[in-house]
């Protein structure tokens, strides 16, 4: 058995069990069995609207009249299924059952339509979007290797180092938009669960500076994190991946920036990460659709030829949604973007 179907039979369980009770207390105080089928009415109502499908909303509203029929109608504690309020009973508690199992079932019905809807249009964005991302790299990769094939002997060694060179920068480019996808699919997949184990702030921290440098030696980032002792709960990779991905971002589309800055502080049980940088910003257009997974080409604010910042950030929010935090992102009024996001950190 499914735990939907366990959660619901629970829910109409203490639903049925609730009505019965007040129904003894209406009995007991105010001695009338009158409001006796209204409240059994109300309970079928709030389990065929809680529930799935129709089942558990008809055998409840059966389980209600013959309760109603048994306990709280003359002679008490005994079956008269062929009196007219007992008839009437049953009748009005099922069309009530089955009219709100069918309206409930339709709205989900058309809520899952919808976002089956989003979905596909998310895929699609996502899907056009890498067709243009790949293309620039691929052809520039194609080109440098063609040009030091067909002149390798006129090809001066700087030269040749040069191609190379850029060869290289693009393949990692590749790599790592290959796994932000990979990181997409793995996240959005219902059937996979992320795995938090306790992280310590600091080594966290150190991990992510040391792989970025490797991808961007000549960044420095300004760090300040808490002097105290900080555990987190989370997939270290993946939250590693988040911050060098909005790190990689403001390299890639800061136009004009020299400083870029992590900085971590503590808020409640929640652990506040910040990326600043004093750039070019973000165009107000792209805001509200920057963790949406919306892509389009880049535009005259950015100064590379490669256009990365949609895949990453909808990485990003995958990921921190995924560990139960929130991200956000806005401009600084002195110039320059902020990136935060929260997770909460071990009691």
């Amino acid at each position: 058995m499914k735990i939907t179907q366990l959660k619901d039979m629970l829910f109409a369980l203490i639903i049925f069990a609730a009505a019965f009770a007040v129904n003894m207390v209406i009995k007991k105080f105010f001695v009338t069995d009158s409001l006796v089928p209204m409240v059994f009415i109300l309970g079928i109502f709030l389990i065929s609207l809680r529930t799935n499908g129709y089942v558990i909303g008809i055998v409840s509203s059966i389980i209600s009249a013959l309760t109603v029929n048994y306990a709280f109608t003359i002679p008490y504690f005994a079956f008269d299924l062929i009196s007219p309020e007992c008839v009437f009973s049953f009748i009005v508690m099922m069309i009530i059952a089955i009219m709100t199992s069918t309206l409930t079932t339709q709205i989900k019905e058309q809520e899952k339509s919808r976002a089956e809807s989003e979905k596909e249009k998310m895929r699609a964005n996502l899907l056009r979007g890498i067709s243009h991302d790949l293309r620039t790299p691929l052809t520039s990769i194609c080109g440098s290797t063609s040009a030091i094939i067909e002149n390798y002997d006129l090809l001066k060694k700087d030269q040749q180092i040069k191609l190379l060179t850029e060869i290289r920068e693009d393949s990692q480019w590749l790599t790592r938009m290959v796994e932000n996808l990979l990181s997409v699919t793995r996240i959005d997949s219902e059937k996979v669960r992320v795995i938090k184990t306790p992280t310590v702030l600091e080594e966290l921290i150190d991990a992510v500076i040391l792989k970025f440098r490797k991808r961007c030696p000549n960044q420095e980032v300004q760090v300040e994190i808490p002097d105290e002792f900080i555990s987190i709960p989370m997939d270290a990779l993946l939250i590693e991946q988040v911050i060098i991905n909005i790190l990689e971002n403001a390299v890639f589309h800061a136009e004009g920036m020299t400083m870029l800055k992590l900085c971590v502080s503590t808020s409640g049980k929640n652990a506040v990460f910040e990326i600043s940088d004093n750039g070019c910003g973000i165009p107000k257009e792209r805001l509200e659709k920057l963790f949406e997974g919306y892509l389009d080409r880049i535009d005259t604010h950015t100064d590379r030829s490669r256009s990365n910042m949609g895949i990453g950030l909808s990485v990003c929010a995958s990921i921190i949604k995924a560990h139960g935090g929130e991200i956000s992102a806005k401009n600084l009024k002195d110039g320059g973007a902020l990136f935060s996001f929260t997770l909460e950190m071990e009691e």
